[in-house]
C-alpha cells in the first residue's frame, strides 16, 4: 500500500506541477510582470509549502535537527539537483539583476545562516542554537527582501533573457479570476501528491533504519523539494527556465527567512546532528551559481555546469548515506 501512494503521490506532483507553470507564466504575462519575478514570489514560496509544515510541525514537536536539516538539505537540493537538471533539459540565461541582486544575497543568506547558528564561537557558550531573536531578524529580512524585488521589477522592467516561445496552455486568453483559480487548485494537487510522496518515502527510509539527520537532509529535503523539482522541470521543457530560476532562489530564500524563521520564533532550534560540512555545502552550491555564470558562455547555465552541479548532489548524498 505504501508503494501505492508513493506512485499516487508521484503522479499528482506531475499533474499539478504542469497546471501550476502554464496558469504562473499566464498571471506574469496578463500582470506584466516577468518569469522571474513570478518564479521568486507566487511559484517559489508556493512550492515551499511542504519545507513549511514539515519544519513548523519538527519545532512545535522539538525536533529542531529536523526542522534546520529540512531547509539545509532542500536548499542544497534546489541548487545543486533541481539547478542541475533544469540546465540539463535546457541551459539557462541569468539577467543582469539576478547577478547583481538574486545570486549575491543566497550567497549572503548562506553565510548568515552558518553565522547565526555559530553561537559556539562565543566564550561561555556551549550549544549553537538559531534563536527567537535570529528567527525574528530573518522575518524582517525577508519582507524587506519581497518588498525590494516587486519594486524593482516595476520600476526596472528587465527584458528576459531570450528563449523559444514557449506554447499555449489551457489559461492562455482566459480571464484573470481563471487564471489564479487554476493557480490554486494546481498548487493544492501538487501539495497534497508531495505530502503522500514524502510520508511514504519518510515510511520506507524508517524501516530501513536511517538516521534522523540522514532522513532530513536526504529523503525529507528531497521530497519536500520535489515539487520545485517537478515543477522546474517542466517550466525548462515548456521553454521558461527563467520560471525554474525563480522558483529556486525565492524558495532558497522563503526557506531560510520565512520557515526558519517562524520555527525558530516558535521554539529555539539547538543544533545537534547538523555539522559544518552541511553549511559548508550550502554555501559552495551558492558560490557555484554565481561562478558558473562566467564561466563557458556568459550569463548561461550550460549543460556541462548542470552535470557538475548533478555529480556534486550526488557525492555529497552518497557522503551522507555511507556516513
Amino acid at each position: 500500500m505504501t508503494y501505492i501512494i508513493l506512485i499516487a503521490g508521484l503522479a499528482m506532483l506531475l499533474l499539478g506541477a504542469d497546471k501550476l507553470v502554464d496558469a504562473s507564466v499566464a498571471i506574469a504575462k496578463r500582470a506584466k510582470l516577468s518569469d522571474f519575478v513570478i518564479g521568486v514570489t507566487i511559484v517559489g514560496m508556493g512550492t515551499s509549502a511542504p519545507e513549511l509544515f514539515v519544519s513548523l510541525s519538527s519545532a512545535i514537536s522539538g525536533h529542531g535537527d529536523i526542522a534546520l536539516g529540512n531547509v539545509l538539505g532542500s536548499n542544497i537540493c534546489n541548487t545543486l539537483l533541481i539547478l542541475g537538471t533544469t540546465a540539463v533539459i535546457l541551459p539557462f540565461g541569468i539577467t543582469s539583476s539576478n547577478l547583481r541582486r538574486d545570486i549575491p544575497f543566497g550567497i549572503f543568506l548562506a553565510f548568515l545562516l552558518m553565522l547565526l547558528c555559530s553561537d559556539s564561537v562565543f566564550p561561555h557558550i556551549t550549544e549553537n542554537e538559531l534563536g527567537r531573536l535570529d528567527g525574528f531578524f530573518l522575518l524582517l529580512l525577508f519582507a524587506a527582501y519581497i518588498g525590494y524585488t516587486f519594486l524593482t521589477s516595476k520600476n526596472n522592467p528587465e527584458p528576459e533573457p531570450a528563449n523559444d516561445e514557449p506554447e499555449k496552455s489551457l489559461f492562455t486568453g482566459r480571464p484573470l479570476w481563471v487564471m489564479i483559480a487554476g493557480a490554486v487548485v494546481s498548487l493544492a494537487v501538487l501539495l497534497t501528491g508531495g505530502n503522500l510522496f514524502l510520508s511514504s518515502a519518510v515510511d520506507i527510509a524508517t524501516l530501513l533504519g536511517m538516521s534522523e539527520r540522514t532522513i532530513s537532509i536526504t529523503i525529507v529535503a528531497l521530497g519536500t523539494s520535489l515539487p520545485e523539482l517537478v515543477t522546474c522541470i517542466i517550466a525548462a521543457r515548456k521553454g521558461n527556465p527563467q520560471l525554474a530560476l525563480g522558483n529556486v532562489l525565492g524558495s532558497n530564500v522563503f526557506n531560510v527567512m520565512m520557515i526558519l524563521g517562524l520555527s525558530s520564533l516558535i521554539s529555539p532550534i539547538v543544533l545537534t546532528g547538523i555539522s559544518m560540512l552541511d553549511f559548508g555545502v550550502l554555501i559552495l552550491s551558492s558560490v557555484l551559481t554565481f561562478i558558473f555564470a562566467f564561466t563557458l558562455r556568459r550569463k548561461v547555465i550550460d549543460r556541462a555546469e548542470g552535470a557538475l552541479l548533478l555529480l556534486l548532489y550526488a557525492a555529497y548524498t552518497t557522503y551522507l548515506l555511507l556516513s
